[in-house]
């Protein structure tokens, strides 16, 4: 099963955010065991390290990349995602980007906490929580 992990995903677990942080921490190590096939849009590194910027020092910041180089795939950013993205007229266009990243890869799902900023997208948007659950279903 290949996954698209949202920035929010990779926040949760590094700002162990409490509420999200169970959900999204067990998604990590079902791709870090490579139970399924988990990507990140470079696009998410780097949102990921602005949001961050301020609580990360240099070599904090290099650590992160590299955990995060290990557990998943990292997929570079393309002209194609970028202009297929502008197409879509999505509200959010980092969204977009990442729709259309997903679907470049064949990703089964994109692992998200808000499934309304990917509602109409073809590749479906689910929870982590919904992922292990059907994980545990099978």
């Amino acid at each position: 099963m290949v996954l698209l992990i949202d920035t929010n995903i990779i926040i949760d677990v590094l700002e162990k955010r409490s509420e999200h942080f169970d959900h999204s921490k067990r998604i990590f190590e079902l791709c870090e065991i490579k139970r399924v096939e988990g990507h990140l849009s470079t696009l998410s590194i780097a949102n990921l390290i602005y949001v961050l910027r301020k609580e990360l020092t240099p070599e904090l910041t290099e650590k992160v990349i590299l955990l995060l180089n290990r557990i998943f795939t990292v997929d570079d950013l393309k002209a194609s995602d970028m202009i297929a993205a502008s197409k879509m007229q999505a509200r959010d266009y980092e969204d977009a980007i990442q729709e259309a990243t997903a679907k470049r890869i064949k990703a089964d799902y994109i692992i998200t906490r808000n499934q309304k900023d990917f509602s109409g997208c073809r590749v479906p948007a689910i929870t982590p929580k919904r992922l292990l659950e059907m994980l545990e279903n099978n």
